[in-house]
């Protein structure tokens, strides 16, 4: 069974762009939008994101819209605890293939550490 895991030097869910998520005010609060909203930088990166090392500046304080744990994606997304995993999955290949593609060493790396096939 493959398990979700974040997998280092990818960052693909640190590109914030709007534009790119145009649901946003359906699941976060307009406290949370405004917060989401200043992270975006003119690229649409992270503002915390940091492209050399290709790594978050502040992960382990990172907000709460930027955590994949099962009390946030419930209340956020209301996805239950049990079906996290796939989700997760679901989300990090999506984000991944359209920010590197299909057959990138980004979405190898993350298939290998999450124990999924690659298509």
């Amino acid at each position: 069974m493959a398990t979700w895991q974040c997998v280092k030097n990818c960052g693909a869910c640190c590109y914030l762009e709007p534009k790119e998520r145009p649901e946003l005010d359906q699941y976060l609060s307009p406290e949370e939008l405004k917060h989401y909203l200043s992270l975006v930088g003119p690229d649409g990166w992270c503002l915390n994101y940091d492209r050399s090392a290709r790594e978050c500046r502040i992960y382990d304080e990172r907000p709460r819209f930027c955590r994949v744990e099962a009390d946030v994606f419930v209340e956020l997304y209301d996805i239950e605890a049990e079906e996290l995993n796939d989700f997760a999955i679901d989300c990090c290949v999506q984000h991944i293939e359209d920010m590197y593609g299909p057959e990138s060493p980004e979405m190898n790396r993350f298939n290998q550490a999450v124990g999924v096939e690659a298509n």
